[in-house]
C-alpha cells in the first residue's frame, strides 16, 4: 500500500498532454484496507455519492418508496423520459407536481433526450435535472412526515436533520461541515474512510433493513440511478452484486455484497480521470470481470477518431 496519490495520464498521439492525481482506498470484506493511495482520511466533498445515505435517511423517516422509485431517489439521471415520468409519479402519489421542486431548472444530460425536449418546443425545468428524483423524495418525505415545503433545502429543516444525523451514523464520523450541493441541498464533509463505512453498511445489512431496501432497489434497477449509457450502469451490470455511486467533481464510491468496498477522488475534479481508477479500486479487490476491459482505459479522441487514451501511469520498473 502507499500513501502516495495515483497518477492518471492523458495519453495524445503517443505523448502526455496532462495528468490528473487520484486518492482510492479499496477495503477487503473484513473492512481492512487493501489499497491506500493519497489522503483518505482528509476531508472531502463526496457531493451525489452521497444520495443513498440521504434516501436512507428519507427512508427512516417514513418514505415508503420501493424498487424503481427508491433507486430514482438515489440518482443522479440523465432526464431520459423513464428518469422523468419516474420523478413525476414520485411527486403525484404524494399530492404534489414539479412546481414545488426547489432544485435549477436544467435540460436533460443525455443527448437524444436533451434533443428530443428542444425538438417538441420544450425548455429547461427543474423535473429534467439530474437531482429531480432525490428532491421528488425530499418531498414525499415531507409530506409524510407534515414538514414545511418551501424550506425542505434548509439545513434547519427536519428532513435536512434527519439525513445529517444518518450520515455521521453510517460513515462514523461528525460533519465537519455543511456546504451547499449543486442541486441547492445540504452538502455534509466527511472523509473518505467514512464514506467507505457507509457504503459498507447499506450491503451488509440484513435483509428488510431500510439499507438493504435502499441497497437492493440500487443493485436492481442500477439505469435508475444514473442512466442507460452511463458508466456505473455498466459497472453494476458487468459486476452483479456491486453497488456504485458517483459524485459530482470526480467521486466514486462503491461496495460489493460481501463488504468489498471503496472510494475514488480525482484531486482535479476532472471526471474523465474517474472510472479508470474506479477500474483499479476494483481490480486490486480481485473483480477482473472482462466487462470492465473497455471501462479501464478513457478513449481520446482526435478527428473524430481515437489517438489515445486516459489511463493509469504504467509503471516503468
Amino acid at each position: 500500500m502507499s500513501a502516495e496519490s495515483l497518477v492518471v495520464e492523458v495519453v495524445r498521439s503517443g505523448f502526455v498532454e496532462s495528468t490528473h492525481r487520484a486518492r482510492m482506498l479499496a477495503v477487503g470484506a473484513d473492512g481492512s484496507p487493501v489499497k491506500v493511495h493519497g489522503a483518505v482520511d482528509a476531508l472531502v466533498s463526496p457531493r451525489s455519492s452521497m444520495k443513498p445515505l440521504q434516501a436512507l435517511g428519507m427512508a427512516r423517516a417514513g418514505l415508503a418508496l420501493e424498487g424503481e422509485l427508491l433507486a430514482l431517489s438515489c440518482a443522479s439521471h440523465a432526464g431520459e423520459p423513464f428518469h422523468v415520468e419516474g420523478a413525476r409519479k414520485i411527486l403525484s402519489a404524494a399530492g404534489l407536481d414539479e412546481e414545488a421542486l426547489r432544485c435549477p431548472e436544467d435540460l436533460p444530460e443525455d443527448v437524444a433526450s436533451r434533443d428530443e425536449v428542444l425538438r417538441s418546443g420544450g425548455a429547461r425545468a427543474r423535473i429534467y435535472m439530474n437531482c429531480s428524483g432525490k428532491h421528488s423524495a425530499m418531498l414525499a418525505t415531507c409530506v409524510v412526515n407534515d414538514w414545511p415545503l418551501e424550506t425542505y433545502l434548509d439545513p434547519a429543516h427536519p428532513l435536512q436533520k434527519v439525513i445529517r444525523d444518518t450520515v455521521e451514523d453510517l460513515t462514523g464520523e461528525r460533519v465537519a461541515a455543511t456546504g451547499v450541493d449543486g442541486c441547492g441541498a445540504p452538502l455534509f464533509f466527511v472523509s473518505m474512510v467514512g464514506v467507505t463505512r457507509a457504503f459498507r453498511s447499506f450491503v451488509l445489512a440484513g435483509p428488510g433493513t431500510p439499507e438493504r431496501r435502499v441497497a437492493d432497489a440500487f443493485r436492481a434497477h442500477p439505469e435508475w440511478t444514473s442512466g442507460t449509457k452511463r458508466p456505473e450502469a455498466r459497472l453494476m451490470r458487468a459486476i452483479p452484486g456491486l453497488m456504485v455511486k458517483a459524485g459530482a467533481e470526480a467521486f466514486d464510491a462503491f461496495a460489493f455484497a460481501d463488504g468489498r468496498a471503496g472510494t475514488v477522488k480525482i484531486e482535479d475534479g476532472g471526471q474523465r480521470a474517474r472510472v479508470p481508477v474506479t477500474v483499479a479500486a476494483l481490480r486490486a479487490l480481485g473483480f477482473e470481470d472482462a466487462g470492465l476491459d473497455e471501462l479501464a482505459t478513457g478513449a481520446l479522441l482526435g478527428g473524430g477518431r481515437p489517438v489515445g487514451e486516459i489511463r493509469l501511469r504504467r509503471r516503468t520498473t
